[in-house]
């Protein structure tokens, strides 16, 4: 007999995405879960122990609902979309963050949810607590300032003020996320942790904290109010202002709270006081109070108690590891400045290694640039040498010249005392000469007279002749003209011996001014290589132009007067 395996019959399954405040998750749900499963599986996937803050809240047409968690999730009024969607939010808000959030997870989920009601504008903060709290959010997400890293403009793209702040004021995003810097850098050493906790400790003291606020009308007189649910109780306010309510009823004056239908009833613990009746035209609205008003009471009420074993392993487990974490960020801080201290040391040492290279670079450059000195200085050393040894050279040659150009000048003055003799001589030849050549000239002119006087005489003569040749005969006439001739002929043999006697003297005179005119020429090439006797050429050259001036006027007057004697 074969047995037929039976296959077992799986539950029917729905889709459903919760969205936490970092997070989207999706699950899939048996149909008969209850909201409380749905929870658990969420707090559980969270890491949430605290669960009594939290609820899963879904919307309904114009309004929002709590997922009750003793009913079936289908059997409420969620939507029927797949996958269903919810929203895990703190339901409940803490009178005090520091005291009551114990895990971590749990002020982490607070600080993103009120931050983001901080921007929304669903609780209101002015604009100096706006900056303090965007400051202590930006600790928490980015850690300590570091100028080095975080450079302006590193908030470019981060939401943290309301846009009512950022409207209020005439200021660039520059401006406003300096003055969120200068904020930011006093945080140094903050953990993220201890910052979302400082963030919510300011947050928890603004009057639209953890405020739930509805519509209501009050009795008798259809006066729009609004009604305010917090941890600390009921709050009246007017539809104008939800910062300063109007009338408040704590939960420790509140002896209960009733309503049926639409018309809530708060009885006052105090007897003798009047009972305060408002209305709300919506039966899911009015659930939603009774529930608020309900699960704010418990939590009031149950931290006037002695906490539960749970809540105290959970607060004894969260100090211990806030003790950890304390160590830990104690060690981390330590090996950081440690680690900063070394870097600090390494880039001391490098600095310095740099300064050392750059040191021994120089100062190779230095022992080159002194071994090229020592060479150039042992160059010049060797020219200076061989220029000593050419300057000493020199000065002998300069010292054999200086003899040389003394005996020169010796020989010089010694020729120079000869020429003057021989210049002198010269002169007093020239003078001779002159007189000489004057006297001949007085001669010239006498014998030039006589012969004038003879030619008249003769002319005087010939016509006395030709007058007596007409009376007397010719034989006389021939006598007279040999007398005559003879005469002549004496004169004559007379002139041309003293013009011989003058060339003579003349050529010897020439021979003399020759002689004389060589042994300038001779002095002159000698002054030209000796500069010393230039001035002795220069005088001589003078002297003997002139002179060869006067003596050739001389001669040249001379001449024409023989001239002249010749033509008679």
């Amino acid at each position: 007999m074969s047995i037929l395996g039976l296959k077992k019959k799986q539950p029917k399954t729905f889709k459903v995405k919760v969205i936490t405040m970092d997070a989207e998750m999706e699950f899939s749900c048996e149909v008969k879960w209850k909201g409380k499963d749905l929870f658990d599986l969420v707090c559980r996937t969270v890491g949430l122990r605290e669960t009594w803050f939290f609820g899963l809240r879904y919307t309904v047409k114009d309004t929002y609902a709590w997922l009750k968690p003793e009913k079936r999730v289908l059997d409420q009024e969620v939507p029927k979309d797949s996958p269903i969607t919810f929203h895990f939010l703190a339901k409940f808000f803490p009178e005090k963050v520091e005291e009551e959030l114990v895990q971590e997870i749990t002020q982490h989920l607070f600080f993103l949810q009120v931050k983001k009601q901080i921007l929304d504008e669903e609780i209101f903060c002015s604009p100096e607590a706006s900056v303090l709290l965007a400051s202590y959010a930006v600790q928490a997400k980015y850690g300590d300032y570091d100028p080095n890293f975080h450079k302006p403009g590193f908030l470019a793209q981060d939401e943290l003020l309301p846009k009512r702040v950022l409207m209020q004021y005439q200021m660039t995003a520059d401006m406003w996320e300096e003055k969120i810097t200068a904020w930011y850098a006093e945080h140094r050493g903050i953990a993220r942790d201890e910052a979302e906790m400082e963030y919510l400790k300011i947050a928890q003291d603004l009057e639209m904290y953890g405020v739930s606020y509805f519509a209501i009308t009050q009795n008798k007189r259809d006066t729009d109010l609004l009604l305010g649910v917090d941890a600390q109780g009921l709050h009246i306010y007017s539809p104008s202002s939800k910062l300063n309510p109007n009338r408040s009823f704590p939960w420790s004056d509140i002896r209960n709270i009733s309503y049926s239908e639409k018309e809530f009833t708060i009885k006052p613990l105090d007897k003798k006081k009047d009972v305060f009746k408002f209305y709300s035209s919506q039966l899911r609205v009015n659930k939603l109070i009774l529930q608020l008003c309900i699960g704010n009471h418990d939590l009031f009420m149950r931290r006037r108690k002695v906490d539960s074993i749970e809540v105290q392993q959970m607060k004894a487990q969260a100090k211990e590891e806030k003790a950890r974490k304390k160590m830990e960020r104690q060690i981390l801080a330590r090996e950081k400045q440690m680690r900063e201290e070394a870097e600090r040391a390494k880039e001391e040492m490098e600095r310095r290694l740099f300064q050392l290279q750059d040191e021994a670079r120089l100062a190779n450059e230095a022992l080159l640039r002194s071994e090229e000195t020592a060479d150039l200085l042992a160059e010049k050393a060797q020219i200076a040498e061989e220029e000593a040894k050419l300057l000493a050279h020199k000065a002998a040659e300069a010292e054999q010249e200086r003899q040389r150009l003394e005996v020169t000048a010796m020989k010089t003055k010694e020729e120079k005392r000869l020429m003057e003799q021989k210049m002198r001589e010269a002169e007093q030849l020239a003078v001779k000469l002159v007189e000489q050549s004057e006297r001949r000239l007085k001669e010239a002119d006498h014998l030039k007279q006589d012969l004038t006087e003879a030619k008249d005489a003769e002319r005087r003569a010939k016509q006395k002749l030709l007058e007596i040749t007409k009376t007397t005969y010719p034989v006389r006439n021939s006598l007279l003209s040999f007398y005559v001739d003879s005469d002549m002929k004496r004169l004559s043999m007379e002139i041309e011996r003293e013009r011989l006697e003058y060339m003579e003297k003349s050529k010897n005179l020439q021979d003399q001014l020759k002689e004389l005119k060589s042994e300038i020429e001779s002095l002159k090439l000698e002054e030209q290589q000796q500069q010393a006797g230039l001035y002795i050429h220069h005088e001589c050259t003078f002297l003997h132009t002139d002179f060869l001036c006067l003596v050739l006027q001389r001669n040249s007057a001379y001449m024409s007067q023989m001239a002249f004697f010749e033509e008679v």
